[in-house]
């Protein structure tokens, strides 16, 4: 599997160039969220302009690019205007038409391809390939079925019972916790489908999780790759929570375990660009435990975004790096690092009422870094923003993380 577009021959778009008729070098992103708004920041701070390609005129990303193009993913008009202004395009998230990829890599360096985005917008095409490319990876994912019919449904419930309990999720269009559903029971999983409509689905079967992790990965035009270090994650209601990035954070063993098999998948996909995979630490009964593939994400990720302050090389500085056909760096993470997700509930008093929070205790800790991303309403579980603390040692970093935890009301650090 590839991108479908072999440019390892491409020639470098290098920073503060121009054109032969004069256009600065500029690179385009799809999406206008927070995303997008750091890669834009990690690319005027080279020296390339920038084009934002996102319908809200509101978009964090779009305020601060150099050019807003305020139309659809799949506009032809404003896909001609983004390909005439930039050299080379990305996208911020994986829910932009795929076509839109395709359409737009007739004439730029898109990155990643819109065969590698088709495959992570659905959870059955996603878990055909980790499953494909499991005698490479060394992972594969956890046991599962696709629901398409129900013919498919009552085949579930007559030979497959042993993927109860498990989880049923859509195979589009599910993040943060949406469009998954936990059954227990043969009667629980025919009313969950019912709840989602009858839509495409995967039942996955549970398995006994003792942590989740993911990797970074970015790799180039002419196949180079480097990494981050894993990340161990915490989740809350379906949504990252916190990220503990440091030496220890996962055991030796495993880390390097799931940073082998990330780099496996994005070399089988031919993949160009950054990209995370998930996994699922599960009770194997061995030292560390046995490591399961989730899912992966074609973009910088959440769960990277410690990199901005804990890495000499950001997730989006190597974004940049990769569409872009510079050389990629190997980052070095610098300081041990604690991520705290910001969700709108940090804006909301106990009655729901808006309130400020208290940034000025928050800001008074060591260590810490605030990152809001522009966004005019706060709702539940909306992300806002995320807090970053970098400090010396592992125990300094829990202590102010805690504190800050504290402060704002944030959960996930409670068991740790």
């Amino acid at each position: 599997m590839s991108q479908g577009t072999d440019l390892t021959t491409m020639t470098p778009i290098f920073p503060g160039s121009t054109d032969a008729a004069g256009q600065r070098a500029t690179l385009g992103v799809l999406g206008g969220g927070q995303l997008g708004r750091m890669f834009v920041h990690a690319a005027q701070r080279l020296g390339y302009f920038t084009a934002v390609l996102e319908p809200d005129p509101q978009s964090p990303a779009g305020l601060v690019s150099h050019h807003h193009i305020q139309t659809g993913y799949d506009d032809p008009a404003g896909l001609a205007q983004l390909a005439q202004l930039c050299q080379a395009i990305t996208t911020e998230f994986e829910n932009v038409p795929a076509e839109t990829l395709h359409t737009l890599a007739h004439t730029r360096p898109v990155a990643p391809g819109a065969a590698v985005v088709a495959i992570a917008q659905n959870r059955i095409e996603e878990k055909a390939h980790f499953t494909a490319c499991a005698d490479v990876s060394g992972v594969t994912c956890a046991p599962y079925l696709v629901l398409e019919t129900p013919a498919q449904l009552q085949a579930v419930l007559a030979e497959r019972a042993d993927l109860l309990p498990g989880i049923l999720k859509t195979a589009r269009m599910g993040y943060d916790g949406k469009g998954q559903v936990r059954v227990q029971t043969a009667g629980a999983l025919a009313a969950a489908w019912a709840e989602l409509g009858h839509t495409a689905c995967v039942l996955e079967k549970m398995l006994p999780l003792t942590a989740e992790c993911s990797v970074l990965v970015a790799r180039g035009w002419d196949g180079q790759v480097v990494s981050f270090a894993p990340q161990r994650n915490v989740h809350v209601g379906g949504i990252l929570a916190v990220t503990h990035a440091y030496e220890g954070a996962l055991p030796p063993a495993l880390a390097d375990r799931a940073r082998e098999a990330a780099v496996a998948i994005a070399r089988h996909l031919g993949y160009v660009g950054v990209l995370c995979v998930e996994f699922f630490v599960v009770d194997d009964g061995s030292a560390d435990g046995g490591l399961v593939v989730n899912e992966m994400a074609p973009r910088p990720h959440n769960s990277g975004h410690y990199t901005l302050d804990a890495c000499d090389a950001s997730q989006f500085d190597l974004q940049v790096h990769a569409m872009a056909g510079l050389p990629l760096p190997q980052p070095r993470q610098h300081s041990p690092a604690i991520m705290l997700n910001l969700l709108g509930d940090v804006w909301l008093d106990a009655s729901g009422q808006l309130r400020e929070p208290d940034w000025q205790s928050v800001l008074r800790l060591p260590g810490t870094h605030l990152h809001l991303y522009g966004k005019v309403e706060a709702r539940a579980g909306r992300k806002m923003g995320h807090l970053t603390i970098t400090g010396p040692d592992v125990a300094s970093v829990m202590a102010v993380a805690r504190r800050a935890a504290a402060v704002l009301g944030l959960p996930g650090l409670e068991a740790i």
